[in-house]
């Protein structure tokens, strides 16, 4: 009996370590975490990061393509058109206001590029109305960080292009050039 015993403990602790050993063979938690969900989190992440490089950024990603004529292009403008023909506008004086309630008075100078050698003569009264409404409309709510820099210029041209767009359509005016721009 005494050996029937000793074979039943001996059973009992080899069961025992062979239970020890299986809780050691299953996951944790936190492993399955570590092996599922971190490589999920990477796919995710690198995911988005791709969308993002792949889907042009933003605004200013915007800007750095889009070519003098408001079309997707190298940015760069590689010289005149042949057919190109300059009008300019009547000076432009408004007022903006920094953050601090400092204004200041701003005389903008612009042209119009466009491939109609006849557009002056058909620029009536009332289209040169519009457009300076159009034009005060917007640089009246301009602050002067806005027009710093070669981006902010660069970003303040493409404003005008549009609006003068919405007023005279898109296949009369091709660009706005700033021809003087100065801050007082």
């Amino acid at each position: 009996m005494a050996d029937d015993n000793e074979e039943i403990k001996e059973n009992e602790d080899g069961a025992e370590g062979e239970e020890a050993e299986g809780g050691k063979k299953k996951p944790g938690l936190i492993k399955l975490a570590l092996f599922i969900g971190l490589p999920v989190v990477i796919l995710l992440l690198g995911g988005t990061a791709a969308f993002l490089l792949l889907s042009g950024g933003g605004e200013e990603a915007q800007l750095a393509e889009a070519g003098d004529h408001g079309e997707a292009g190298d940015g760069l403008r590689t010289g005149v058109h042949d057919n190109a023909h300059f009008v300019e506008l009547p000076e432009i004086i408004f007022s903006i206001t920094d953050r601090d309630g400092r204004a200041y008075t701003v005389s903008l100078k612009l042209a119009f590029e466009t491939a109609d050698e006849n557009f002056e003569e058909s620029f009536i009264e009332a289209e040169k109305l519009q457009i300076r409404d159009q034009f005060m409309g917007f640089l009246s709510a301009l602050r002067p960080s806005d027009i710093e820099g070669s981006a902010g210029i660069q970003r303040l041209r493409m404003e005008l292009l549009r609006r003068a767009q919405l007023v005279l359509g898109h296949d009369r005016i091709s660009a706005v050039l700033i021809t003087e721009l100065v801050r007082a």
